[in-house]
């Protein structure tokens, strides 16, 4: 007798939870069905190893003036430009990178969206965006911290994107971020979250028990597809479990009042500082390793001297002296703010290494020339992290590697045992690992 064809809807029916099996051959295929990704391999945890990497990503949206960043000679002895100069007594901590793009990718500022991603074509009507790098490494080390991932912002735009390429909502106020990390919520609260992790779990259980019947009636290719299905459930599952270790756990203590969230977007010096501090306050507590930020840039005109137009209107300068004079005061601060970041790194230790060393910095922009929305020979800072740093890394604009190499090389720093990101070849073999 034919085996009778198995409905996911049926399935699932009474589970009353948006969770379906993946697509099977004994099912009716249909092309809006997608089975569920493989689990990834259980890392490391921080017991196992007082070694802990992280990695930090962020955007300036409105692009920075490459000709006051790139220097004119590749190597360790490349002349300091305007925007390095913040930066040098840390020279030995990073690298200024020229020459990377995103293949396929363009759209202007839309292109913001694959900064993480590398997906192709942002500026398309049917663009669908896939997983950033933060979050790809999330799913294999996140459960290992207390919060999986951060993803800011200081405007309105996000840089996370989930697996199915939505992009996760940023947190853009200071205070409730520091409230997430730090403080301690009310015994009712606690006993809220509690129960809904238990929930979590429960419905897993309810999962299992009903996918019992269904391998009696597949074949041997549908049963390799559900034992990818149910890793994945069991990943799911541990990562449950942590998160109720969690839960249970009182939050680190820190020196630091809680802050108040500074709504003049002209502050643009005093918004990116209360964001800069937390971050570090998140990477000193370990309270997570993968961060997202995506940097200030708007239509505000900013509270510094010399600065009287708007910022976006700036950036579109159009080759205008006046234009770029002005411009260039904004960004000096953004690297100024930057070297301020990445010195409180440097001098705070853990164990062997100092922070800087152990999370790897991506800074830059989807923008290669804001004024003209172009999104080739993007400006590209890597800092911090087990590389050996202290050059000017050119490549040739015209053989432009993808700057996903530079992702993967960073998902290699935090020891995940990937050959492949997105769109790159290889990791970026100028950038070398120590």
């Amino acid at each position: 007798m034919p085996k009778q064809p198995l409905q996911r809807r049926t399935f699932l029916r009474s589970t009353g939870v948006a969770l379906g099996l993946p697509l099977l051959n004994i099912m009716p295929h249909t092309p809006t069905t997608h089975a569920a990704p493989p689990s990834p391999p259980t890392p490391k945890s921080k017991s196992d190893s007082p070694d802990i990497r992280r990695m930090l990503a962020i955007n300036a949206p409105l692009g920075i003036h490459t000709p006051f960043l790139f220097p004119k000679t590749a190597g360790k002895n490349y002349e300091t430009t305007p925007y390095l100069k913040p930066l040098q007594k840390l020279r030995h901590r990073f690298s200024v990178i020229s020459g990377l793009q995103h293949p396929n990718v363009d759209g202007g500022h839309s292109a913001e969206q694959s900064f993480l991603t590398a997906a192709p074509h942002p500026g398309q009507p049917s663009f669908k965006n896939t997983i950033s790098v933060d979050q790809f490494a999330a799913e294999q080390i996140g459960h290992n911290t207390r919060v999986a991932s951060l993803s800011l912002s200081a405007n309105y735009n996000g840089l996370s994107f989930t697996r199915s390429g939505v992009r996760i909502p940023p947190e853009t106020r200071p205070s409730r971020l520091f409230a997430k990390l730090f403080l301690e919520g009310t015994e009712k609260q606690k006993q809220t979250q509690l129960r809904r992790i238990k929930d979590g779990q429960s419905i897993m259980d309810l999962v299992r028990e009903q996918t019992k019947s269904v391998t009696k009636s597949v074949g041997r290719e549908d049963h390799h597809t559900l034992n990818q299905y149910f890793s994945s459930v069991r990943d799911l599952e541990k990562r449950l479990a942590k998160a109720e270790h969690w839960a249970k756990l009182p939050k680190p203590k820190v020196d630091r009042k809680p802050p108040t969230d500074i709504n003049d977007r002209a502050n643009f010096t005093g918004r990116m500082q209360l964001m800069y501090d937390l971050i570090f306050l998140a990477i000193q507590t370990d309270s997570t390793r993968l961060i997202t930020f995506a940097g200030a840039g708007g239509n505000e005109v900013v509270s510094l001297k010399g600065v009287d137009d708007g910022w976006h209107n700036l950036s579109h300068h159009g080759k205008s002296e006046e234009k770029i004079k002005k411009l260039a005061i904004i960004e000096l601060e953004e690297f100024r703010l930057f070297a301020e970041f990445l010195r409180k790194l440097e001098d705070a230790r853990e164990g062997q290494h100092t922070l800087l060393q152990q999370t790897a910095i991506i800074m830059g922009s989807n923008l290669g020339n804001a004024s003209s929305h172009n999104n080739t020979n993007l400006p590209i800072i890597a800092a911090g992290g087990h590389f050996k740093h202290g050059s000017h890394l050119a490549h040739n604009p015209k053989k432009s590697p993808p700057l996903a190499n530079l992702l993967l090389s960073h998902l290699q720093h935090l020891n995940l045992p990937t050959q492949k990101f997105a769109s790159s070849t290889s990791t970026l073999t100028a950038l070398k690992p120590t």
